[in-house]
């Protein structure tokens, strides 16, 4: 695989390393700023032809989402780009993968485990994102360091303040899997750093080996092979079965 990759801060460096170590990567390209050291298979470019995937920490991705097709590039960032431009991607037969950061983990382990029950009857899905922890709201359990906590119900989960440098996403999956009852916990805590960069790198990994189809697309559309591909970038997840 031919990844380019812009870094505008310590995420998409990081994102960067994090690719590096993907066996099957070729070459990574690196668009505008950023510095990966002296790896032969990172080198700085001034235009995109040549690359598969292109993929950015910025958080304003869309003028280089709009480059990126333009260019005939697939494209993976963090947040989300207007729908003007996710259009040109299926026009063009590119892939546009958006929200892959901390929220895309969690809501891909919850599309996830669901899918591995015979009959739902409740999925939760809960994730951090950087701010002043609550004091009440709706209880949520991460994995150690990041622990218990208080949320905030959002479209599609719930969001979880939390200061210092560590995040989590946590999901409780409940149904029943042959005719019986099950209840399933699912949580990943690391450094928040480390955790968007591997939210974005499972991404760029995904859209590499066309796990994505043509158009606009979030993780938890392919929620096996986002998995995959973060699980092989190191992602460590911890589960309880009750």
């Amino acid at each position: 695989m031919r990844i380019a990759l812009n870094a505008v801060g310590e995420v998409g460096t990081r994102t960067g390393l994090v690719l590096l170590a993907e066996r099957t990567l070729v070459a990574l390209g690196i668009y505008g700023g950023g510095h990966l050291g002296s790896d032969r298979r990172a080198i700085r470019i001034t235009a995109l032809s040549g690359y598969d995937v292109f993929v950015t920490d910025d958080p304003n991705p869309s003028p280089l989402a709009a480059i990126a097709v333009e260019d005939g590039l697939s494209c993976v960032v963090a947040t989300s780009v207007p729908a003007a431009i996710a259009e040109r991607f299926a026009t063009a037969g590119r892939t546009l993968l958006t929200g892959a950061d901390v929220r895309g983990i969690a809501t891909t382990l919850a599309a996830h485990e669901a899918a591995g029950l015979d009959g739902v009857i409740r999925v939760g899905a809960a994730w951090t994102v950087p701010g002043k922890a609550l004091r009440r709201g709706v209880g949520v359990g991460f994995p150690d360091p990041v622990g218990a906590r208080w949320g905030r119900a959002v479209e599609g989960g719930t969001e979880v303040p939390i200061g210092g440098t560590w995040a989590g996403a946590a999901v409780t999956v409940s149904g029943t899997i042959a005719g019986h009852p099950t209840e399933r916990l699912v949580g990943v805590a690391d450094q928040r750093d480390h955790l968007e960069a591997l939210a974005l790198a499972a991404g760029a990994i995904a859209v590499a080996t066309s796990s994505y189809g043509p158009g606009a697309h979030v993780p938890a559309d392919n929620a096996a092979a986002y998995l995959s591909a973060a699980l092989g970038a190191g992602l460590g997840v911890a589960a309880y079965n009750a």
